[in-house]
């Protein structure tokens, strides 16, 4: 055969291949006719898939969630928020461990914006046979802001006994004021979870939750000072309550640590309810204590939760943690953690993201301990025995020490004394790094937003100090005069700064837009 008949035999079969293909694909009723249309020799050949090349790159691997802490609070949230539910300042101190001061941005050139209401807040309060008036916001008198609605709120307690809810960008009430039996010298708190209420203390004896959900406030619960027994002291409910998962935490002048189950929920008409009970309580006072300091052992700081321990400290001087770890469970709260500073401690504990507890105390006693302690305590409660990590002292004057609770921001501890000292501690070693000297006494509460320090002294000027380097003498950005001695702790939140003072008037204080009628 000669080539060129080769070549038509192979393109016969090709062609032959190829009309198979196209019946078979386009006609398969047909299957017999294409069939014949093959050579009796003919094969197709199965095509063999490409293998691809091998990867160098490994496969990722997914990031597992975070595991949800355990114990009631997590420690390394402090000087975080109070949770995520509602956006705001919601307790005194902003959060369980007392650490939480605000969100910027912080007022470059404020001035007073609002003030209110448009006469001083005064009335007339009774201790024993001694009646005095009392003007304005005090000691701690730190009010609470938060978002609800699409409406930032501003909620606070006076020393004209009520407990004011104002919409804080105009001043203009929300609904009409909680009138209490007595003055409101401590500090709101706003419900973490969303629910309509505000919690109160008083000095009329009661301790009160209110809704404000009804288009005014409405008492749904009180808690009596003499509802326990045994007592010590008086019937004064100065702390901020701490509200964690449905359980709330306070303090009294009774001298006793309560804890109540708020029960919260919702009608059938959609108005928030509570049904409280009254699960524990105990004495934060022993023999030992009184035995050396009298039957003044109240508690009047704002207690605070770290991990699993429920802290505070008394009018006597007694620092004391309680593990809660299975209070859900009925497990009992038991006192793990005694020290004695020695003197009254007022402010409320802070605790930092390791854990360390930060207390201050007043100087009025003169006893020995204060004198070794100091009046700022660095402590290491995982030491019990000795506990002390390191002290400031501030005792010069028969009346001393420390009212305002420190701030702690970054690697240093800002704090204030009675007789007018603002100081900045390294965290680390206590050493002071900065002094500065203010009208006293500075009672109110430091204040860091944004490596901005805010201090109120009591020749009712508010101060705004750039600690953005820690290590150096904080220089003045600016000072406000809004009149009446600053003893109530600032809130700073979106641009506003709001503040009462013993003048009388409560105030908000921002950055002023410049118009073109200015």
């Amino acid at each position: 055969m000669t080539v060129a008949k080769r070549m038509a035999v192979v393109l016969a079969i090709i062609a032959a291949l190829v009309i198979a293909l196209a019946v078979s694909a386009g006609d398969t009723d047909e299957p017999e006719q294409a069939q014949a249309a093959l050579p009796p020799t003919a094969t197709v050949a199965t095509p063999v898939p490409a293998i691809p090349e091998p990867t160098t790159e490994p496969t990722p691997v997914p990031t597992p969630a975070p595991t949800p802490y355990a114990g009631w609070v997590d420690p390394a949230t402090s000087g975080q928020p109070f949770g995520d539910t509602v956006e705001g300042i919601l307790t005194f101190r902003g959060s369980a461990t007392r650490s939480y001061y605000g969100a910027g941005p912080v007022p470059v050139a404020p001035q007073i914006v609002w003030s209110f209401p448009d006469t001083s807040m005064c009335s007339e309060s009774s201790v024993g046979s001694e009646t005095t008036t009392w003007c304005g916001t005090g000691w701690t008198g730190q009010p609470s802001v938060w978002e609800r609605d699409g409406q930032t709120l501003v909620s606070f307690g006076a020393y004209d006994r009520a407990v004011h809810l104002l919409d804080a960008d105009t001043g203009d009430r929300i609904v009409d004021d909680f009138v209490s039996g007595d003055i409101i010298k401590g500090s709101v708190s706003v419900d973490p979870d969303g629910f309509p209420l505000i919690y109160s203390g008083s000095r009329d004896n009661f301790l009160h939750i209110l809704s404000y959900d009804q288009g005014e406030f409405v008492e749904l619960w009180r808690l009596d000072a003499y509802a326990v027994s045994p007592t010590l002291w008086n019937d004064d409910w100065d702390g901020s309550p701490l509200i964690i998962d449905d359980y709330l935490f306070e303090g009294g002048e009774n001298s006793n640590i309560h804890i109540v189950k708020l029960n919260r929920g919702y009608d059938a008409d959609g108005k928030v309810t509570v049904d409280p009970e009254l699960v524990f309580y105990a004495p934060g006072w022993d023999a030992e204590l009184t035995a050396i300091h009298g039957s003044n052992v109240s508690i009047e700081n704002s207690v605070a939760i770290s991990g699993n321990t429920l802290w505070f400290a008394n009018s006597g001087g007694l620092v004391q943690g309680w593990d809660i770890t299975g209070l859900k469970e009925g497990v009992t709260p038991e006192r793990i953690f005694r020290w004695w500073s020695g003197d009254d401690v007022d402010a409320s504990l802070v605790i930092d993201d390791e854990g360390f507890i930060y207390v201050a105390a007043e100087y009025e006693k003169s006893r020995q301990r204060s004198l070794d302690v100091g009046q700022l305590i660095k402590l290491d409660p995982t030491k019990p025995d000795d506990p002390v990590v390191w002290s400031f002292f501030d005792h010069g004057t028969s009346i001393a020490g420390i009212w305002a609770t420190p701030a702690v921001y970054k690697d240093v501890v800002v704090t204030s004394t009675d007789g007018g000292r603002v100081v900045g501690l390294d965290r680390a070693t206590g050493e002071i790094r900065w002094e500065k000297r203010l009208p006293g006494p500075v009672w109110s509460s430091q204040v860091v937003v944004d490596d901005v320090l805010i201090q109120g002294d009591c020749a009712g000027v508010l101060h705004a100090y750039d600690l953005s380097d820690t290590t150096i003498d904080p220089p003045e950005l600016w000072s406000v005069n809004i009149g009446g001695c600053i003893e109530s702790t600032p809130a700073v939140w979106d641009g506003v700064i709001y503040v009462g003072t013993r003048g009388g008037r409560f105030h908000a204080i921002a950055d002023v837009p410049i118009t073109s009628e200015q």
